[in-house]
């Protein structure tokens, strides 16, 4: 009997003042019964409306109507077909706003789960399964390609490429592969050994990795084609570069980007005991910026022992870009939000740290031509926030160091490297991009789907030289 509930099964997590205080995964993941009641909420529609919402095509309502029939590993085998990172996707995706958003259930009460079920089945196949389904390497075909990046656009590139018997070599400028996966997004919310489970998935299809690989210094792209002959190159080497508000005391001491701050914490384990790579040890901590990654800094933050934990974001809640579920789960750990509210100046101490952050309270408009209201300050509304650590999060660019070091590959003026985006082609015959290096920092399954779109293009573009 199908599910008529209006509303999903709730996704158990641990206590908000319990997970405040450690790195563990906050969403704790439907059981068997859970999962397949909550497939039943699905309708199987015949428009499909949830696969024109995936960015990478999972057939969604095949893979939920093996949930039912709890055939969870051949609703894995589904996915699959379409994602190289399902465990990845299922807990990072911003499913409210693409598959989840098109689903008709969502019309007269809540969408099914659909991320939900994609983890549980994620996890199902990594906790039962010894074989993994990718694990068979295919036949080779006898021709190279070369992706630089090891971050979701890459990953997917490399394993939809492999799957077509092309010896694919990924160039890693960090230690560890995984890109903003294993960077970026803090364990508790993407637990490090699940990416590592996907990894080791492409490897065993015969894809190789190679780590402290600084493209653009160590190597360059035309010295990939002209000395190593790979015969296509993507690349997918993120946006990794801060920016800053250019505001009177961001070289101060206890101030950090948001990359820096998260890659301390998530790659180098700055929440363990004896490491080699610390953060401050913070009682007050601002954090500028709405979109997820500012939350993920907030919410580190807390968990490394700050009192008090602010978010400041100049627009309303309503504009807030991060993600509803994690607004609230910051919500419930203690985070406080300081909505309307612009920063101007960090303030330091007597020992030339921050000590507080001077801002100026803001208002919105009335709607813009584009239908945005734009905030302006309030006179005379300066007020300041004692702090001893500020961490920016209002954005990132490419990397220069690609574009500045490959003849004729043409970027946008703020970086982005510009391509046709029906194939991903750069401005250099054989050499595509895909992801955050193209777009600035976007989700994860964007970067996906630009990294399938790449790869069906360099298979057009060297399949007709297999023999």
């Amino acid at each position: 009997m199908p599910n008529m509930s209006m509303f999903k099964n709730e996704m158990p997590t641990q206590e908000p003042n319990v997970r405040n205080k450690n790195f563990l995964e906050v969403a704790l993941g439907y059981n068997k019964e859970q999962a397949i009641d909550e497939a039943k909420r699905c309708l199987n529609c015949k428009s499909k409306n949830c696969v024109s919402g995936c960015p990478v095509q999972i057939d969604i309502p095949a893979f939920i109507s093996e949930v039912i029939k709890s055939d969870f590993e051949k609703a894995y085998e589904i996915i699959s077909d379409a994602s190289s990172l399902p465990a990845v996707c299922g807990r990072v995706c911003p499913q409210e706003s693409q598959c989840e958003g098109k689903c008709v259930r969502g019309i007269k009460g809540e969408p099914v789960g659909i991320g939900r079920l994609e983890r549980f089945v994620a996890d199902y196949h990594n906790s039962n399964c010894k074989n993994m389904i990718n694990s068979i390497k295919p036949n080779q075909n006898g021709h190279k390609v070369a992706v630089i990046g090891s971050g979701p656009s890459g990953l997917t590139c490399a394993g939809d490429l492999a799957k077509k018997g092309y010896e694919v070599t990924v160039f890693e400028a960090l230690h560890l592969a995984g890109g903003v996966l294993v960077y970026g997004i803090p364990e508790f919310r993407l637990p490090k050994a699940i990416v590592q489970k996907e990894i080791d998935g492409l490897r065993a299809m015969g894809v190789k990795i190679e780590t402290n690989m600084v493209i653009g210094k160590v190597l360059s792209i035309d010295e990939l084609i002209e000395e190593y002959n790979f015969e296509a190159v993507f690349i997918g080497s993120g946006a990794g570069l801060p920016k800053f508000m250019n505001i009177p005391g961001e070289n101060l001491k206890g101030v950090y980007s948001a990359n820096e701050y998260l890659t301390r914490v998530n790659l180098m384990k700055a929440y363990t005991e004896n490491t080699t790579t610390p953060v401050k040890k913070s009682r007050r901590v601002a954090v500028i910026g709405g979109g997820n990654v500012a939350m993920d800094a907030a919410r580190c933050a807390k968990r490394l022992g700050a009192e008090e934990v602010y978010i400041i974001y100049r627009r309303s809640e309503e504009e807030l870009p991060a993600r509803k579920e994690e607004v609230e789960h910051a919500k419930e750990e203690g985070i406080i939000f300081k909505f309307l509210t612009n920063p101007v100046e960090i303030l330091s101490d007597e020992n030339g740290f921050a000590g507080s952050i001077q801002c100026l309270e803001m208002e919105l408009t009335e709607p813009d031509e584009s239908g945005r209201r734009k905030p302006v300050e309030k006179e005379e509304s300066a007020f300041c926030i004692p702090v001893d650590t500020v961490i920016m999060s209002i954005g990132t660019s490419p990397n220069p160091l690609i574009r500045s070091s490959t003849k004729g590959l043409e970027t946008q003026k703020w970086g982005g490297i510009i391509i046709n985006e029906k194939t991903g082609l750069t401005s250099r015959e054989g050499i595509y991009a895909g992801g955050d290096a193209v777009t600035g920092a976007a989700t994860v399954i964007l970067a996906m789907g630009a990294g399938k779109t790449a790869a069906r293009a360099i298979d057009a573009y060297i399949s007709p030289f297999i023999r």
